[in-house]
């Protein structure tokens, strides 16, 4: 077999696997607060998660990604496209082997993190300490440590004005009417607004300039009236006895949305260095910003959907019941904290994670019972996980590197 073929084989069962583990961790992102408050029932939680997922990795994903993730790796320095070529099929072999362990673990990683210390591997064993951006790095260590600290926050805050609001009064149910149509139209603006700046949605719809910050305020509104009517008209209708009810609904939105968003955005940590190899043998030259064929969007959804529905059910159970026990109200709080965190981030330009981002929310949530309310010893077990992510993920890519370079050698 030419060897051209090998490496186009080999990279695309690494790139297939790298988005397997993607599903089987990062799905906990978006479905564990849903199963862990009983909003949804496991099997319904991966099969909405897997299609959401899809739909958003194939449709709503970038069409044009970055080979080498966050700029970590300073191209300039590495010239000879087959050395990024085989660094970048390395950083996606370890940084997959790594979320692997993790998920065997059932603890939750970031897959972002694991693919830029993959990067940092392979990075100095070709080029040296000077090809690492390292101030790119500390951003990204900075982001690791304040991702969870202002989700934690903002869910703790979130959740004592709920409890204040709604779950405190003797009415609780009239306590939700009056205020859930507000917290669905904050949701829901901050979903669309997140959609439109972290995926490329806004382009591939047109909506650009002002629009895209005013399309979401226009659909909050709508949805705030419509939710208003539907609270007064329909609900008295329906056999629902308490708020805890109501929040149950809204945290299916909010879990749906991450899902989205958790295809759209995570699909590129594999299908970016898998279409920066694939550039490199089909043009022979080597660029940091490639374009992703459709069927690589598609392939990648696919095999993050088969690790949501293979093993996704595992970091689900952590986060879901492990570190605090969960409500509808506090689900959804998790979620709403999760996702506003993520995007005031973004529009600042901070590194954050989405996996740190939602762990810290359900710390936050659970913190608004007091401290007895979590579990310390699973979520130190997370935090060293967290701490050794990018050194271990870096050493695995400098291994697989000095191996497959010897295995290629005559390439």
């Amino acid at each position: 077999m030419d060897l051209g073929i090998a490496v186009m084989v080999l990279s695309v069962l690494a790139g297939g696997y790298m988005a397997w583990n993607i599903g089987a961790n990062d799905v906990a992102n978006s479905m564990a607060s849903a199963v862990g408050a009983k909003a949804i029932t496991l099997r319904q939680a991966v099969i909405i998660a897997g299609l959401l997922t899809f739909i958003g990795a194939t449709f709503v994903g970038s069409h044009v990604t970055q080979t080498i993730r966050q700029g970590i790796i300073d191209p300039s320095v590495i010239t000879d496209p087959k050395l990024i070529l085989l660094g970048l099929l390395s950083a996606l072999l370890a940084a997959a082997l790594w979320v692997f362990f993790a998920t065997v673990k059932s603890l939750p990683v970031s897959t972002t993190h694991s693919i830029v210390g993959a990067m940092v591997g392979f990075g100095l064993i070709v080029g040296g300490p000077s090809v690492v951006n390292w101030f790119k790095l500390l951003g990204i260590v900075v982001g690791w440590i304040i991702s969870p600290i202002l989700s934690g926050i903002a869910a703790f805050f979130l959740f004592r004005v709920i409890d204040k609001v709604v779950l405190s009064r003797m009415d609780t149910l009239g306590g939700a009417v009056s205020t859930t149509p507000i917290l669905i139209a904050i949701a829901v603006f901050v979903m669309t607004l997140s959609l439109f700046l972290k995926t490329p949605l806004s382009v591939k719809l047109g909506i650009t300039g002002i629009f895209v910050m005013l399309v979401p305020l226009l659909c909050a509104f709508a949805i705030y009236g419509a939710a208003w009517l539907f609270l007064r008209s329909v609900l008295p209708k329906l056999n629902i006895s308490g708020g805890e009810e109501i929040f149950r609904y809204l945290q299916v939105m909010t879990s749906c949305y991450v899902a989205l968003g958790n295809g759209a955005n995570d699909v590129a940590n594999a299908m970016g260095p898998l279409s920066g190899i694939y550039f490199i043998l089909a043009t022979g030259s080597a660029s940091t910003h490639v374009p992703v064929p459709m069927w690589l969007l598609a392939f990648g959804g696919i095999m993050i959907t088969v690790g949501i529905f293979t093993m996704g059910y595992r970091v689900i159970y952590t986060l879901g019941s492990r570190i605090t026990q969960l409500t509808n109200s506090r689900g959804f709080t998790v979620d709403f904290s999760t996702a506003s965190i993520i995007l005031s981030a973004s529009m600042l330009g901070l590194p954050v994670s989405t996996t740190h981002a939602a762990v810290g929310a359900f710390v936050g949530v659970g913190l608004a019972g007091g401290l007895q309310a979590l579990d310390l010893r699973i979520l130190w077990k997370i935090v060293v996980y967290w701490m050794i992510t990018v050194p271990v993920a870096a050493a695995t890519s400098a291994v697989i590197y000095l191996i497959l370079s010897t295995i290629f050698s005559g390439w």
